[in-house]
């Protein structure tokens, strides 16, 4: 079965330049140099995990390989908390971070300017 949430996020994707790579079921990534931060210029790949009913709802994550943080679930803020990625795998880490305001916005890009924001702040 077709995950039409799934096509509207990669045609978004594309039509933002990204080439994206496929991986199975919900799963999407793309290559991205973080540009700011104390990772500035780290290449990493980001995952997203796209639901069906993308747009009503936002992709979770990020997931990002490699990974940049230790894994501490625990972390008290931002920039230490990540977690084990139980659906990309042992190389990838799933960063919980939530779209605030999500009715507001339900776009690709405004998904993927906020993803872009985390990264530069981690």
């Amino acid at each position: 079965m077709d995950n039409m949430g799934k096509q509207k996020f990669k045609k978004g994707l594309e039509e933002l330049g990204y080439k994206i790579s496929d991986i199975d079921e919900n799963r999407l990534s793309i290559k991205h140099k973080i540009t700011d931060g104390r990772f500035k210029n780290q290449e990493i790949e980001v995952g997203f995990e796209v639901p069906a009913d993308f747009e009503l709802n936002p992709p979770t994550g990020p997931h990002i390989k490699p990974r940049l943080l230790p894994i501490r679930p625990d972390g008290p803020d931002h920039n230490t908390r990540a977690h084990e990625s139980e659906n990309f795998g042992t190389e990838w880490e799933y960063l919980s971070r939530p779209i605030p305001n999500w009715p507001a916005k339900r776009t690709v890009k405004s998904y993927l300017k906020y993803i872009i924001h985390l990264l530069n702040t981690l």
